[in-house]
């Protein structure tokens, strides 16, 4: 095992993680107004990286003010649409010069490996810049004919001041996915990111100053959920409360929100199913599978972690999905060659664990993992067959490197089965039958579906739950729904 002291890291992060980590509000980094600080650690070693300063309940007044006075009297609200569009672009090209320190911040800070950071989390950052500033031009409303001699047109208009709550798991990924398509329709953002993963967000946070953004456009407020985030949530100048995040916490959000009439989109937990059926390539469908869940530790709210898999090819795919464990090289996401990093905390790592001691107290059968290193937040990949849908491990959100492996007999009880839970996130289906796979895709309750891939996305396309994985969708054009408001002018022609 590597820890933080033997790999060479960049001397801009080096630099940056030698600075104070205070809030930045209103276009400035400020300390916290009580002073009181918190620990972000490395997952590898769970060393301290940094000390952040937390937002108070008035330090969330002062971002929000300065958000709202953007929005409101700032040089936001007057700028055209092709200059809001332009610096949102400039930011993105700012990110993609600066990738490779990112990649190694939220590597240290989250744990995952350089290779993911560099091949899906920072390409797919800089994506949602770019995609979204050729929005922010293209926000047209409707001529509607109606009766009378009247005019009658729509505009979408920005909601307002933007609260964003973000999770752990892709640290800028998901500053990205929420903060973009927010300022393509010209809203003003105030963003807490996961108390457990602040750097990269305040590292952005240069970038934006660099950008040129105005004062109070973007401002970043770290701090824990039941404190800062829950302060941010009952501000009443919040407009609006866009959340990633677990389901239990969404809930919360909710019922918060309906205090001050917010609007709110949740994306929320997931337990998502991957079908393979008789007649799929078994070699592919392994390798999709094995990826579907154990790609980013398994920390990933779509993750395939329930596989329902045809009895005729059963054994044949199970050998090829175990040996698959066996390639995986555990280790700190900073060092090359390993193919899967930490845990992204102490906490998680116990989860995961008692999740997997819970599977075999059930009675699921354990055929590899099952267990951690004792240095760090490190599980090993983990896979149980003979999986029963009233087991919780086949019913609640792991969020870690564990798979549960079902049989099934025919093509329409794993459609049943698959669709027997609280969440609808994602699904894969493995077949070569293509005409059986769109009538099961068209089946299934759940956001996104994928045929004989899994977990692909673009900043075009979108994604988002049904039933308790949430509302709302990310990326693509559909996201502008969520920070625009409707309004219907009409014009007397007499």
């Amino acid at each position: 095992m590597n820890t933080i002291q033997t790999i060479k890291l960049s001397q801009v992060v080096s630099d940056f993680l030698k600075e104070e980590k205070k809030l930045f509000i209103n276009g400035e980094f400020v300390s916290s107004t009580d002073g009181k600080t918190f620990h972000t650690l490395n997952p590898a070693n769970n060393e301290v990286l940094a000390d952040i300063h937390e937002a108070s309940e008035k330090d969330i007044d002062r971002a929000v003010q300065a958000a709202k006075n953007a929005f409101e009297n700032g040089p936001w609200s007057t700028m055209t649409p092709l200059e809001r569009g332009d610096l949102i672009y400039k930011l993105a090209l700012l990110i993609e010069e600066h990738k490779q320190y990112i990649a190694e911040i939220d590597s240290l800070d989250n744990g995952k490996p350089m290779s993911e950071l560099l091949e899906n989390d920072l390409p797919n950052a800089i994506g949602q810049f770019k995609y979204f500033s050729g929005w922010a031009s293209k926000l047209v409303g409707q001529h509607i004919p109606v009766n009378g001699n009247f005019l009658n047109y729509t505009r979408h208009e920005p909601i307002g001041v933007v609260g964003q709550i973000i999770p752990w798991n892709f640290p800028f990924m998901m500053a990205a996915w929420k903060i973009a398509p927010a300022l393509a329709t010209g809203c003003t953002v105030v963003l807490k990111p996961a108390e457990q993963t602040p750097l990269s967000a305040l590292y952005l946070a240069k970038l934006i100053q660099e950008a040129g953004f105005p004062k109070g456009v973007i401002n970043i407020v770290n701090g824990h959920g039941e404190n800062t985030g829950s302060a941010l949530v009952k501000h009443p100048s919040v407009d609006k409360i866009a959340f990633t995040g677990s389901t239990e916490v969404g809930k919360i959000i909710m019922k918060e929100a309906a205090n001050t009439m917010k609007r709110v989109t949740l994306e929320l937990g997931g337990k998502s199913p991957n079908i393979v059926l008789d007649d799929a390539n078994v070699e592919k469908a392994a390798n999709g599978v094995f990826a579907g869940i154990m790609y980013n530790q398994g920390e990933v709210c779509s993750a395939g972690s329930r596989a329902y898999v045809h009895s005729s090819i059963y054994d044949e795919f199970m050998e090829r999905l175990v040996s698959l464990t066996k390639d995986v090289k555990l280790g700190s996401g900073l060092q090359s060659g390993n193919t899967m990093g930490s845990l992204v905390s102490q906490e998680q790592k116990d989860q995961v664990m008692n999740y997997i001691e819970l599977g075999k107290a059930e009675g699921a059968k354990l055929i590899c993992g099952g267990k951690a290193l004792d240095q760090g937040c490190f599980v090993e990949p983990t896979i149980f067959a003979d999986v029963k849908d009233d087991m919780r491990i086949s019913k609640e959100e792991i969020f870690g490197p564990v798979l549960v492996v079902s049989k099934v007999e025919s093509e329409q009880e794993a459609l049943e089965r698959a669709n027997n839970s609280a969440y609808g996130l994602g699904a894969g289906i493995w077949t070569q039958n293509i005409t059986r796979a769109h009538n099961m895709a068209n089946r299934l309750k759940s956001g996104s579906v994928w045929i004989n891939c899994y977990n692909a996305t673009d900043p075009a396309s979108p994604f988002g739950g049904y039933k308790n994985s949430g509302f709302g969708r990310e990326m693509g054009s559909y996201a502008l729904e969520n920070y625009t408001e409707v309004k219907s002018i009409w014009v007397s022609l007499d």
